[in-house]
């Protein structure tokens, strides 16, 4: 039941951005005139949710787009939860304030990631359950491995299968034809399960950098005396950095020892094209690390491409597809894995079954 639960709640994700469209579109944005500055945006949300910090700034990407500013509590590690407040950019009105953790897509996305815990057991939990799914596939190539000019039936389902024979060449054409999806799915999301330890090895073993987003950039060494660059300010270093690309979203630093994080997307490239990510430091008023795709090696860019590869969201409509289907797999393979063991169960219970005639 976990992996069946798993698997549907990730085929409900691949199309996440759809739902939350149609589900709770965000407001729009019908002020006229130029943007605000990012500084006047924050503030103008921060006045919206007292005791609260901002982490997060998302920019407008389109005439009607509203600013998104996320905060969340001042103790609280950066990462999901808080609140997001939209700020028309032109005018600094709240177009709306959303609790994203109170929505379903949220619900279930916490079912999926962390079997609704608030804590790492979840993900640990159900990174061990992608593990057992691994298994599962590889011990399931065994299993089909056909005998010797058996092959293309192997491949296919029989017209004329019946009973058992039918669930039979269900499960093992299904999962022959899933197998490479299924499994690349089920091993990135281990992957993003335990992303410390893959690095780690990733690093030592193949001399690839850790390109998660807190790491790599190094600490910022606060200067006496001096003030540190304010949001504008890294907003329009991380956008020199890279002329031509366009600015998505700004992290604010939450410690004096923090670099700005931007994200930056070239509009040639397309929307499941690696973002350029750009640190920038505010006390050396300077951009101290740029990480440019381009530059990735093969191995860089398969593993900053996880989610991607996991979440459907890279490599064009016909990945997504294929992902969406390998997450009702669990479900297939369990319906026709458990009526062939119970259909077994009764037949060799009726081979057991002692003979009796009436009377006796």
């Amino acid at each position: 039941m976990p992996l069946i639960v798993i698997g549907l709640t990730g085929s409900v994700l691949v199309f996440e951005d759809e739902l939350q469209s149609w589900l709770d579109p965000a407001p729009k944005a019908v002020g006229t005139g130029p943007e605000r500055s990012l500084a006047e945006i924050v503030a103008a949300a921060r006045a919206a949710a007292p005791g609260l910090v901002p982490t997060l700034v998302t920019f407008p990407q389109a005439v009607g787009d509203a600013a998104t500013v996320r905060l969340a509590e001042p103790a609280r590690r950066p990462g999901p939860g808080g609140i997001t407040v939209f700020v028309d950019p032109a005018t600094l009105a709240i177009l709306g304030i959303e609790h994203p953790g109170d929505s379903l897509l949220r619900k279930i996305f916490l079912l999926h990631a962390n079997l609704l815990r608030q804590d790492r057991s979840g993900r640990d939990i159900v990174g061990w359950f992608g593990v057992a799914m691994c298994v599962l596939g590889v011990s399931g190539l065994v299993l089909w491995w056909p005998a010797r000019r058996q092959w293309r039936q192997a491949f296919t389902i029989r017209k004329d299968a019946r009973g058992a024979a039918l669930l039979r060449q269900i499960h093992g054409a299904v999962g022959i034809w899933s197998l490479t999806v299924f499994l690349l799915v089920s091993f990135s999301g281990v992957w993003l399960a335990f992303p410390q330890s893959f690095n780690a090895v990733a690093s030592s073993w193949l001399g690839l950098r850790d390109l998660r987003p807190g790491m790599g950039a190094g600490l910022a060494k606060p200067q006496a005396g001096m003030a540190p660059l304010d949001a504008d300010g890294a907003a329009a270093l991380a956008a020199a950095s890279e002329p031509g690309a366009q600015l998505r979203s700004l992290t604010l630093p939450l410690r004096p020892d923090q670099a700005f994080r931007a994200v930056l997307r070239r509009s040639q490239d397309g929307a499941s094209a690696l973002p350029i990510i750009a640190f920038v430091d505010p006390w050396q008023r300077r951009v101290v690390e740029l990480r440019d795709p381009k530059d990735y090696s093969f191995g860089e860019r398969l593993v900053a491409s996880m989610h991607a590869i996991h979440d459907g969201s890279g490599f064009g409509w016909l990945w997504r597809a294929l992902v969406f289907l390998s997450g009702l797999l669990p479900a297939i393979f369990a319906v026709s894995g458990i009526s062939m063991w119970l259909m077994k169960r009764r037949l060799r219970r009726r081979r057991l079954a002692p003979a009796w005639a009436p009377g006796e």
